[in-house]
């Protein structure tokens, strides 16, 4: 990892793996480590803010949630784009966590990273099985991961469209830094073997 400019990666991996846990850590590390600022962004949280608001489109899009459909990609897209609009200042790094889910994001993506004048970006894909994920979906508690149904489609969901995305990081697109960690460890020995892939 350059610590002379700022970098761009992609958090990436199945509901439960770790994302968030591996993508604070991996702040931390680059900013005390290096003397550039990271922002990390969670998609997840500032889009359930954004359900518990009471405009037109929040209403909309709880209907859509609570019948257990699909955001549309544009809302996805929204989102994402809505927090680099509000927090880059141009001289940060990115650690982006929840995103992309679908194609359509990834070429979004992908303008939005030229425009800020990042390098390819680094995806780092967090590989963990569906049982794994499992249990740490029932362990976390969260209120969207109370029902069975829920989880079989955050399950489905991945295998559908995040998984496509993936394959396109790892195969297709030459340009990035693809690192593939076994996400199925402790905590530490996961955040260390990103970091031994990163530097």
């Amino acid at each position: 990892m350059e610590n002379s400019r700022k970098n761009f990666i992609i958090m990436i991996g199945r509901s439960g793996c770790g994302k968030g846990t591996q993508s604070k850590l991996l702040s931390d590390y680059i900013e005390s480590n290096f003397s550039i600022k990271v922002i990390h962004i969670t998609t997840g949280g500032n889009f359930r803010n954004f359900l518990n608001s009471e405009t037109f489109s929040a209403k909309r899009s709880k209907d859509i949630v609570n019948n257990g459909n699909l955001m549309p990609e544009f809302l996805a897209i929204w989102n994402w784009a809505n927090i680099f609009i509000n927090n880059l200042k141009g001289d940060e790094s990115v650690i982006l966590d929840g995103a992309p889910r679908k194609m359509i994001e990834v070429k979004a993506l992908e303008i939005a990273i030229d425009f800020y004048d990042y390098d390819a970006p680094t995806v780092i894909y967090l590989d963990v099985s569906e049982s794994w994920a499992r249990e740490r979906l029932s362990e976390r508690g969260r209120e969207d991961d109370a029902l069975t149904e829920d989880v079989n489609r955050k399950m489905e969901w991945f295998e559908r469209d995040v998984m496509p995305c993936i394959d396109w990081y790892k195969n297709v697109d030459t340009r990035v830094n693809f690192i593939h960690v076994n996400g199925e460890r402790d905590v530490d020995e996961v955040h260390k073997d990103i970091i031994s892939k990163l530097v």
